[in-house]
């Protein structure tokens, strides 16, 4: 087994993220609270409202319960709850499905820039990684020929994160095929990373993965499009035998989703709820995305960025000559702002910003970027 590799950016994040007084690290919305979740559901939000002090705090059932992963598979046609594993997170997911497919071999793909922990495990295990790149140039999009030659190097599955973390970027139609085309040809997996799925700036939902092919698994949670991180509930979906072998993984790790989570998750994914979330979801991302626009704008030719059209997040390139890292650290230490700095992607020159924040938390968030950037080029504020 090769070294232990550490997750640099969720190191990064768990140590600071509550220690600075704006966090632009995150990757999704402003969290919602339980109040506003329970106000979101309606009457069924009412009578789990009436209940949840009465809700007895033993094992739930631990590969999530029936209704919840009836509502899960009902988001993607053709799934039932056979064919769901609820788990602790996405993170939970990934991990069950990196496990399970290593038993057809160790060699793997990613589409680069993506979160990286699979490919860190890949490498952890004593895998090799062949990269995918993104083209800024094409709008964050793979090439069909590197999606070929990864699969002849001999990579048995391949990761996307389709919305893409951190461009914000969604899979072209054509780019979507021809990773469905090279899979299949080669009798690998395809790795569907889709958390910030259902948070698209244009309402029109990002096309899944899902049902396009034998060896298609999807993972998702509730943490990015739904602001419903602290739930810590997220799922894999793909058929029942595979979804029968990660549940016998998760035995291995957390054992079960927690019964409180199970029970709000539940109520988050009620049809009329899922869309009154998702509905708040994409009213701040659309908010503050022109937000962000305008303090790119008003500083000329220090930032360039390809506006997400999911998420709130933005990779931003910069022109200022100092590595991410150190870019992050004084904004850390100086400013209490965290940033992920692209270093940690493996893209210097360039910073990921989380706009999901209150709109004046993130107003004075910016001015503090903004000053720093200023303070390094010796620009008068």
């Amino acid at each position: 087994m090769s070294p232990f590799e550490p997750f640099e950016m969720e190191r990064w994040q768990s140590t600071w993220e509550h220690r600075v007084e704006f966090n632009l690290s995150e990757s999704g919305v402003h969290p919602m609270s339980t109040r506003e979740l329970l106000a979101l559901g309606g009457a069924e939000g009412e009578s789990l409202a009436a209940g949840l002090l009465e809700l007895r705090l033993g094992y739930g059932q631990s590969n999530g319960s029936d209704e919840l992963r009836a509502r899960i598979a009902a988001l993607y046609p053709g799934a039932g709850p056979d064919d769901v594993l609820a788990t602790v997170g996405g993170a939970e997911a990934n991990f069950a499905v990196l496990w399970r497919l290593l038993e057809e071999g160790d060699d793997w793909a990613a589409v680069l820039p993506t979160y990286m922990q699979i490919p860190g495990l890949v490498r952890s295990f004593g895998g090799r990684l062949f990269p995918v790149p993104l083209r800024e140039a094409e709008g964050w999009q793979p090439d069909p020929d590197d999606v070929r030659r990864a699969f002849e190097k001999g990579a048995r599955a391949l990761l996307v994160t389709n919305p893409n973390n951190p461009t914000g970027a969604i899979l072209a139609p054509d780019r979507m095929s021809a990773i469905l085309e090279h899979a299949e040809r080669h009798g690998a997996w395809i790795v569907a990373d889709e958390v910030y799925s259902g948070a698209e700036v244009s309402g029109d939902p990002t096309p899944s993965f899902h049902g396009r092919g034998e060896r298609v698994v999807v993972t998702q949670s509730l943490s990015k499009a739904y602001g419903l991180p602290g739930l810590r509930v997220g799922w894999a979906v793909s058929n029942a035998p595979l979804a029968a072998d990660l549940w016998a993984r998760t035995d291995y790790t957390t054992i079960t989703p927690a019964t409180l989570s199970d029970a709000l998750a539940t109520l988050a994914l009620a049809q009329g709820v899922r869309s009154r979330v998702l509905e708040r979801t994409r009213g701040i991302i659309a908010a503050n995305r022109e937000q962000l626009a305008r303090w790119v704008a008003d500083q000329g030719e220090r930032f360039s960025y390809q506006a997400p059209e999911a998420g709130a997040i933005a990779f931003v390139r910069y022109r200022t000559p100092i590595n991410s890292s150190d870019l992050a650290e004084r904004l850390r230490v100086e400013k209490s702002v965290l940033v992920v700095p692209g270093d940690q992607f493996g893209l210097d020159g360039f910073i990921r910003i989380g706009f999901g924040p209150p709109a004046e938390e993130l107003d004075e968030a910016l001015g503090r970027v903004r000053a720093l950037f200023d303070e390094v080029e010796g620009t008068p504020g």
